[in-house]
């Protein structure tokens, strides 16, 4: 066997393209289970399904869809011609990443759908959604963008050194 060009890929990536695809897999998955479950409930046990019923059903499969699009362009990995892995995409199960919050939609979607199965009331727990956003906005960007004084109003700030600098000239001119 040859020996490969470049440096070989690091048991992190590797390790980030395992997590990546079971993560994906996991949240494909809850889609198709909440999914199956709405129309199983739909079909047999309610008998037919309304318009509002098909259209939430419609909305929430193509926030599915789009979400898991979201993800896997973003655990997009790379791969050299001699098939060595070059990127190995954003880590989805990272911390306070953009991924947490398609997560967190992914498994408010299915919640509500899930629920809406005993009372279409439900469906106004996507209404955490934007509150959720708007929240994140307000603590992130417009919080502080509101909050903060001028440079104008705030008093200048005074180096130590200086101040106790200042304080020995105030003293030899007050001994004179």
């Amino acid at each position: 066997m040859a020996a490969a060009k470049g440096k070989q890929a690091t048991k992190g990536q590797k390790q980030i393209v395992a997590e990546n695809k079971s993560t994906l897999q996991f949240y494909r998955n809850m889609a198709l289970i909440a999914n199956a479950l709405y129309l199983v409930s739909g079909f047999f046990f309610f008998d037919i399904l309304t318009f509002k019923q098909i259209s939430l059903l419609v909305f929430s499969s193509s926030l599915y869809i789009g979400s898991y699009q979201f993800m896997a362009s973003m655990a997009k990995t790379k791969y050299s011609a001699e098939g060595q892995l070059i990127d190995s995409g954003l880590d989805l199960n990272m911390e306070g990443g953009v991924s947490e919050h398609i997560k967190d939609l992914f498994i408010l979607t299915a919640g509500c759908q899930v629920l809406s199965i005993y009372s279409s009331y439900f469906w106004l727990l996507w209404l955490l959604a934007p509150g959720r956003a708007l929240w994140l906005a307000w603590v992130n960007f417009l919080g502080p963008y509101f909050q903060q004084q001028s440079a104008a109003n705030q008093p200048p700030e005074v180096n130590e050194k200086k101040q106790k600098k200042l304080e020995r000239r105030m003293k030899r001119q007050q001994n004179r």
